[in-house]
């Protein structure tokens, strides 16, 4: 099957058709889910999108609000762009903090945070692109607990990537927040077919 990197109006299911498969739906974008997660340190994860994770969102997000076609057109282009295009990873980056208390004093610590992320592998390093949607860092310095995020690849990367065994490494260089994870095979491994 070719790769999907973009999502159209005819790629959404009619609600009442959606109810009928969510069950099923549910389940595989869970599996899907499972091998697109790393977590940086005690308080950071990154969700890697693709096509169907971004699909269930704009699915679920229309099934729990039902707010028909108007809704679609706001879901389709906020999420539409998450969606890795063949020579990118896109990741949702978020900063979870159970503690209500400790949240707005660690968030205030990581201001700029999306821009001190990096992957390492064979010899490359490609530092993220946070998305330019909106501005997540306030003026008084704290920052979004959720962000997005690109990764861009040269050929030469993708094809070092593919490999299977590459050793790579997601960090957070922040001065606050120095963290870097061994990314699993598996996740990897799925990762790599993001790329056209």
């Amino acid at each position: 099957m070719a790769l999907k990197t973009t999502i159209t109006h005819a790629d959404i299911l009619p609600l009442d058709e959606f109810q009928k498969l969510r069950k099923d739906k549910r389940a595989e974008v869970v599996a899907i889910k499972k091998n697109r997660r790393v977590g940086v340190g005690p308080f950071c994860t990154f969700y890697f999108e693709n096509y169907a994770t971004m699909w269930w969102q704009i699915q679920e997000m229309l099934f729990i609000e039902k707010g028909g076609a108007e809704q679609l057109e706001d879901e389709l282009r906020a999420y539409e762009p998450l969606i890795p295009k063949g020579r990118e990873l896109v990741a949702t980056f978020m900063i979870e903090i159970e503690d209500a208390v400790r949240r707005p004093v660690v968030l205030a610590q990581l201001t700029n945070i999306d821009q001190t992320v990096m992957l390492e592998f064979a010899g490359h390093k490609i530092r993220a692109v946070p998305e330019g949607d909106a501005e997540r860092n306030r003026e008084d310095g704290k920052t979004s607990s959720v962000h997005f995020l690109r990764f861009p690849f040269t050929a030469e990367q993708i094809a070092e990537f593919r490999k299977p065994g590459t050793r790579v490494l997601l960090a957070v260089e922040h001065p606050h927040y120095g963290h870097i994870a061994v990314m699993p095979e598996a996740v990897r491994d799925s990762l790599a077919q993001d790329f056209a």
